[in-house]
């Protein structure tokens, strides 16, 4: 009589939704409108400034023209493309007691296709750091040529681009500090527990 041959083979589950969310995540640009809506106006309000000359005289008509281009950008950073491209927010609230909070909010992680890629990120940080740098050199460069009718629009233009950077940096670093809470309530709980909220909180007062 024959003996059963041993079964020396092991079970091995395949993380298929990771590597799919990899693939996703290294994929093209997934929110193009966002993304090109995230450099138009910050970066044709740097061209308008340097090149309004050119196209008409009034200084009145330049200077409510860049104005707007960065107030368009200002919200459109704070409220649609940073959402949308790296999954982050940002806002300042007055409490009853008058005194001012900053807000910082992180979406959860999620294998959903409609997710940010590290291509729309790489555009969205790159945008975010260069653009008040270039402003700052404007400061300097106004300053130097004694074009003093421009430096209230500089200072404009530094104040609101610096205070999206400000807003993303804290919360991409709540983010992170968040990420690492849930990891190590993750740990202590052995895998075995859901977690509970002040575990992961969704976002961080300052």
């Amino acid at each position: 009589m024959k003996q059963p041959l041993a079964d020396d083979t092991e079970d091995v589950s395949l993380d298929f939704g990771a590597e799919e969310e990899l693939r996703l995540r290294k994929a093209r640009i997934r929110h193009p409108l966002a993304t090109f809506f995230h450099l138009f106006f910050r970066v044709s309000a740097i061209v308008t400034y340097l090149f309004c000359d050119w196209f008409s005289k009034s200084f009145v008509a330049c200077f409510v023209t860049i104005l707007l281009l960065l107030s368009f950008d200002f919200w459109s950073v704070k409220n649609v493309t940073g959402r949308l491209l790296v999954g982050l927010r940002w806002w300042n609230q007055i409490d009853e007691d008058g005194k001012s909070h900053w807000v910082f909010e992180a979406k959860k992680v999620s294998t959903n296709i409609a997710a940010s890629t590290e291509v729309e990120a790489r555009i969205f940080w790159l945008g975010l750091i260069i653009c008040p740098i270039i402003w700052t050199l404007f400061f300097f460069s106004t300053l130097f040529s004694l074009k003093l009718k421009w430096l209230a629009l500089v200072i404009a233009g530094i104040s609101l681009q610096t205070a999206n950077l400000y807003g993303y940096i804290h919360s991409d670093v709540s983010k992170r500090q968040t990420k690492r809470i849930s990891e190590d309530c993750l740990e202590g709980y052995g895998n075995a527990q859901p977690l509970e909220r002040h575990c992961s909180p969704e976002r961080s007062q300052h």
